[in-house]
């Protein structure tokens, strides 16, 4: 494991290439944390802000400023229930209805079968992107799960993976049933204590303690503040954690030694930290979001180098977290809006370069670059598929795709966007890549059929079924 033999971090050095990078990409303001492990919990950590909180305010970031890191929340919900596990108070494979007997979906043998690990990788076929608002008193978990009752499987139970929010207010609630403790109380008590985490919290009145960013959209003129601060509580085990740079930099460091903190206290037992990181389900796009998923944490292949991570995006706000056990090290990123994953691409190149000697393989480019969209205006629709939140039509054969993506439902407030087409480059046999607009990185659209002959679109990490058309797999 990594120890301070290793010439120190720069910290002037880094300052100064977020405050670069982040103007580059119009990130209004951002945090970076670098870690790495030192005998005897001596680490070296640096902490970097940039920029300002809201471009409405000009109030400047510092390093104790909190962020939302959003999916990254995922990870921690998925911490606390695996040292519910270590404790023998449920194990991953006990069905969720042996913990919450009214959950149910619109299939109840399917709701029936599922599991704790089925939520915990993604694979329980839940539509995942079902952000029912069911208020904001300390009922909203039950609320929502009793709400998924008229909610129908998108795909069978285990078929393939499909990203999920909706597992995790499941799992928020089965932490609640089990310690009977509001899922927020329970992870002061189980996590942000324990590691000794000053700022990180999950409702609004304790973010404004410590100076929130607030997030934004590009507007006429540059970045704007959205008009709301964060998703529906009811989401909040999936997503409504805020901390900064520093508590997530503890909670990954805990990770890296094993579930350990750096005082010796156990979260989690060795084996069980070790489990959360191993291979559970592959992804059919392994560009996107890993190659693979464990037990919360997402898997990366880079470079012939196993790190493990997790990003976040909630309303104007993306985070990004990457542990490279091998090297003792974890990178923090927490933004406020801009091209984000612009930012996190070229930095944490030069971070992992710099800090770990190891090059990181760059995003996926295509064979060959698509014309315009226009060009392929009158060609036919091959297919449309949708989940909750999205549908997705498919025009064209061949190299000549055009993707069109609507917005089904408003989220928080926020107007849904207008439609948006974007002209797909080929990647290799069914799979294909387009650009959004003003961004530099490659998004990846993955076609394939499950063993039932059921046809399926991959982008962003969900599954959605094809439900007009042809489609592409044929």
């Amino acid at each position: 494991m990594s120890t301070h033999t290793h010439r120190p971090i720069d910290i002037d050095h880094w300052r100064e290439r977020l405050a670069v990078l982040a103007q580059r990409h119009g990130v209004p303001g951002a945090q970076l944390g670098i870690l790495r492990l030192g005998a005897d919990g001596d680490d070296e950590v640096v902490e970097v802000a940039h920029g300002v909180l809201n471009v409405g305010t000009g109030h400047a970031v510092d390093t104790g400023s909190v962020f939302q890191i959003g999916s990254v929340t995922k990870v921690w919900t998925a911490t606390v229930v695996l040292g519910l596990v270590d404790e023998g108070l449920l194990s991953l494979d006990t069905p969720v209805v042996e913990v919450l007997p009214e959950f149910a979906l619109a299939d109840p043998e399917h709701a029936a079968r599922i599991t704790v690990r089925h939520l915990l990788n993604h694979t329980s076929g839940i539509d995942g992107d079902t952000f029912t608002d069911t208020g904001r008193g300390d009922d909203v978990l039950r609320r929502y799960v009793e709400g998924l009752r008229e909610s129908a499987p998108i795909h069978p139970l285990g078929a393939t993976f499909s990203y999920c929010n909706a597992g995790f207010p499941l799992l928020g609630r089965i932490i609640e049933e089990l310690t009977g403790s509001v899922w927020d109380e329970a992870m002061r008590e189980r996590l942000y204590s324990p590691l000794g985490l000053t700022r990180a919290g999950t409702l609004p009145e304790e973010a404004v303690l410590h100076g929130a960013a607030v997030g934004h959209v590009v507007g006429p003129t540059g970045a704007v503040p959205v008009p709301v601060w964060g998703i529906t509580r009811s989401m909040g085990p999936a997503g409504l954690v805020h901390a900064n740079a520093g508590d997530v930099s503890t909670f990954a460091a805990m990770h890296l030694r094993g579930g350990r903190t750096a005082g010796g206290e156990r979260v989690l037992a060795p084996e069980t930290a070790e489990i959360m990181t191993r291979r559970s389900v592959d992804l059919p796009d392994p560009e996107t979001l890993g190659d693979s998923w464990g037990l919360g944490w997402i898997r990366y292949g880079w470079d012939g180098h196993r790190l493990v991570g997790h990003d976040g995006n909630t309303i104007g706000q993306s985070a990004f977290l990457r542990l490279f056990p091998e090297a003792g090290m974890a990178v923090t990123l927490l933004t406020n809006g801009g091209q984000a994953r612009d930012l996190y691409q070229e930095l944490y190149g030069e971070v992992f370069e710099e800090v770990a000697r190891v090059r990181i393989r760059p995003a996926p480019t295509p064979v060959v670059e698509p014309g315009p969209v226009g060009e392929a205006e009158d060609l036919p629709l091959s297919g449309a598929y949708r989940n909750a939140a999205q549908r997705l039509e498919v025009r064209g054969r061949g190299e000549r795709l055009v993707l069109r993506v609507i917005d089904l439902g408003e989220l928080t407030g926020v107007e849904p966007e207008p439609p948006k087409e974007h002209a797909l480059a080929p990647l290799r046999e069914g799979a294909y890549l387009f650009r959004p607009e003003g961004q530099h990185t490659w998004v990846p659209v993955t076609f394939y059929a499950l063993d039932s002959g059921r046809e399926y679109v991959h982008v962003g990490g969900r599954a959605m079924p094809l439900v007009e058309g042809e489609g592409l797999t044929r």
